[in-house]
C-alpha cells in the first residue's frame, strides 16, 4: 500500500521544500511560479511579515494553479525579520556576509507561510513562526562558513540553512524545525489527509 494516493504540484524551485515533501511520503511535481516578488514586496509596502509572507505564498500558488486548474498546487513562502527589517536573499556573497554580521548575537524572527490552490483559487493556507538566536561568532568563523558554503550562502534570506553547516551559526531556536526550514510541514499533511491525497 502506497502512503500517497495522488501528487502535489510545487509552485517552487526550492530544493528543500520539494525534500521535505518528498521525504514525507508525497509525489511531487515541481512548477516553479512565476511571481515577481520585488514587484509584490513594493506594492504591499512596510507589510506585517507574516502578513507578506501569507500573499506571497498565495500568488505563488495561484499563478501555478491557474495553468494547471485540475491539480492541488502548493504555494510557500519565508520572510526573515530583524526588529522590523525584512532580508531578502542575499545577491551576492558580500551581502551575505553583511546580513550575517547584522544578525550575529541577534535574535530574529523567520515566517514561513503555505497556502493550497486548486482551480485557481486558494482552498487553504496557514503560517507559522519560530525565533532564531544567533550566537556571537568569530570573523574567523564566519570566513571559513562563507568559503565552505561558496555561493549557498545565497539561496535563503539570511545566507543560511539550519539542516547543514548554517546550524553552527546558532545558540538557540524556538519554533517548528520545518518551519525554519521554509515550510509548515505538519499543518499541510493535515491538510491533504483531509483532501483524501495522503491516507487518513
Amino acid at each position: 500500500m502506497t502512503l500517497s494516493r495522488s501528487q502535489v504540484v510545487l509552485a517552487s524551485a526550492s530544493p528543500a521544500r520539494r525534500r521535505l515533501l518528498e521525504a514525507a511520503g508525497l509525489k511531487v511535481v515541481v512548477t516553479p511560479h512565476t511571481v515577481d516578488e520585488g514587484t509584490v514586496k513594493e506594492a504591499v509596502g512596510d507589510s506585517d511579515p507574516a502578513d507578506l509572507a501569507m500573499i506571497l505564498a498565495h500568488a505563488k500558488a495561484l499563478s501555478v494553479s491557474e495553468a494547471n486548474p485540475s491539480a492541488l498546487v502548493v504555494g510557500a513562502d519565508q520572510v526573515l525579520s530583524l526588529d522590523g527589517r525584512i532580508f531578502n536573499k542575499p545577491a551576492s556573497r558580500e551581502e551575505a556576509r553583511e546580513q550575517l554580521l547584522d544578525l550575529r548575537g541577534q535574535r530574529h524572527t523567520l515566517i514561513s507561510a503555505v497556502a493550497c490552490a486548486t482551480g485557481g483559487a486558494v482552498v487553504w493556507s496557514q503560517d507559522s513562526e519560530a525565533q532564531l538566536t544567533m550566537r556571537a561568532f568569530s570573523t574567523d568563523f564566519l570566513g571559513a562558513y562563507l568559503a565552505a558554503l561558496d555561493d549557498k550562502v545565497m539561496e535563503s534570506a539570511g545566507g543560511y540553512q539550519l539542516e547543514g553547516f548554517g546550524a553552527q551559526l546558532f545558540e538557540h531556536i524556538e519554533g517548528d524545525y520545518f518551519t525554519i526550514l521554509g515550510l509548515p510541514l505538519l499543518p499541510l499533511l493535515g491538510f491533504l489527509r483531509s483532501e483524501h491525497i495522503l491516507l487518513t
